[in-house]
């Protein structure tokens, strides 16, 4: 089953090549009102999922037309404070007509700028932020060969609230309710979906299948798994994993800025100059621009003397903690997790007591301790593959063609392997206590 994905990859990147010698189409603009709610009625007055608007345009790749059509939905959905918003959809319709199957791809364009999120890359915008999206095409096309309909959440939200965990999973819930809902796509409350994204897309992934069952039963009930790969679960761990690292020292302030803006928290008072700098300077960056550089950014060099042991300020303490996987619901259908461990080629070196190893920015034993957690809570269908000798990019390669062949077999009714009993032992997923 593994070896047609991986097959189809191959395909997808003919494709994509193809795709380039299309007549290029004009650039979706920063002003597009399509993606601003306004309706007569207040937002709050329509459920969860409700289609606010429909359009059909062609898919774009690097700013480039592609004969592919693609129809995008502005939804209502909720945020991490439960405040109704507005967020957009797009969704490719199965290339074999097929209305009973679709993916939910979460993309992994870890952003704090709403003009990177997929939806523009898809519309035909072009952005060094928004390069990650483009490139997603190459995951994207083997679904759609393998005939599913495909729907690719911009998971952020329109303000682009990176790494904020619920609002990543209530965004990609309603996105599927949007899908299912609109005529356009044609989908209906009986489709099935599978659950997909890598690293920033698993942040989404894990939370949708995490608030499933509880916000969104109507979606639950159809969901045949969710598959993901480096995973974020407790991210006071990761701050502490990758503290003075190479490359991923700066989703450091990224996640801080995000979670921040998403729950409301300033955290400015306890940054020093440097930090406030950073903050600026990152306040609208995509992981592309932060990638490396800050090298060897540690917290202590990004706040106050006296904040140097990070569980001293109260408001970073209650934001880890409002997005740490561990402390959501166990999800009710199957799911594979993958993670790499050999974050050395990435140039992080770090391996602090409780916390150990990882693949560069995500750490292993935390996700590790999730998948145990998950097979103790009553979940027996989790796979979960380690990849010792992989980093964070690696492990991404290594997992795609069999997140679509595992995928393939829930569709197919196959019963879900299990990893529970032979996963080795992980981290405490406990939350954050507060000191001081």
């Amino acid at each position: 089953m593994t070896r047609k994905p991986a097959r189809l990859l191959a395909v997808a990147i003919a494709l994509v090549l193809t795709f380039a010698a299309a007549p290029a189409a004009s650039a979706a603009t920063t002003t597009d009102p399509f993606y601003s709610y306004d309706g007569s009625e207040p937002l709050s007055s329509y459920s969860p999922g409700t289609v606010l608007k429909t359009r059909t345009l062609n898919y774009h790749v690097l700013g480039i037309s592609t004969p592919l059509k693609v129809t995008q939905l502005l939804y209502r959905t909720t945020d991490a404070l439960g405040k109704p918003s507005a967020n957009v959809t797009s969704v490719l319709r199965s290339l074999t007509g097929d209305s009973t199957k679709a993916v939910s791809y979460q993309s992994f364009y870890d952003s704090l700028n709403p003009e990177h999120g997929p939806s523009r890359a898809i519309a035909g915008d072009v952005s060094f932020g928004g390069l990650i999206a483009n490139a997603e095409s190459l995951f994207i096309a083997p679904a759609l060969l393998l005939g599913y309909n495909v729907v690719i959440p911009d998971t952020e939200g329109q303000d682009a609230n990176f790494a904020a965990g619920p609002e990543y999973g209530t965004n990609t819930l309603d996105s599927v309710r949007a899908a299912i809902r609109a005529p356009e796509t044609g989908m209906n409350d009986e489709t099935r979906f599978g659950l997909i994204g890598y690293s920033g897309g698993a942040i989404a992934t894990g939370w949708a299948a995490a608030l499933a069952p509880e916000y969104a039963p109507d979606v639950n009930k159809n969901l045949v798994g969710f598959t993901e790969g480096g995973v974020l679960v407790k991210p006071s761990h990761n701050l502490k994993y990758v503290n003075g690292s190479i490359a991923w020292t700066g989703v450091i302030p990224m996640a801080l800025i995000g979670v921040s803006r998403s729950f409301d928290i300033d955290l400015k008072p306890y940054a020093n100059s440097y930090g406030l700098q950073v903050l600026k300077d990152l306040d609208k960056a995509s992981i592309a621009d932060a990638l490396g550089r800050y090298p060897g950014l540690t917290w202590e060099k990004f706040v106050k003397p006296e904040y140097a042991n990070p569980n001293k300020v109260l408001p970073y303490v209650e934001a880890v903690n409002k997005v740490n996987l561990g402390s959501a619901p166990t999800p009710t259908v199957p799911g594979f997790i993958a993670q790499g461990n050999n974050g050395v080629v990435e140039g992080t070196f770090g391996n602090p007591p409780g916390i150990g190893t990882g693949d560069g920015v995500m750490v292993a034993g935390d996700v590790r301790a999730l998948a145990r957690q998950y097979c103790a809570t009553g979940n027996k269908s989790i796979r979960y593959d380690q990849y010792n000798t992989l980093s964070h990019v690696g492990a991404a390669v290594a997992w795609a063609p069999l997140a679509i062949g595992w995928l393939n077999d829930r569709f197919a009714g196959k019963q879900a392997p299990s990893s529970c009993g032979k996963i080795a032992p992980g981290n405490s997923l406990a939350p954050e206590v507060p000191v001081g």
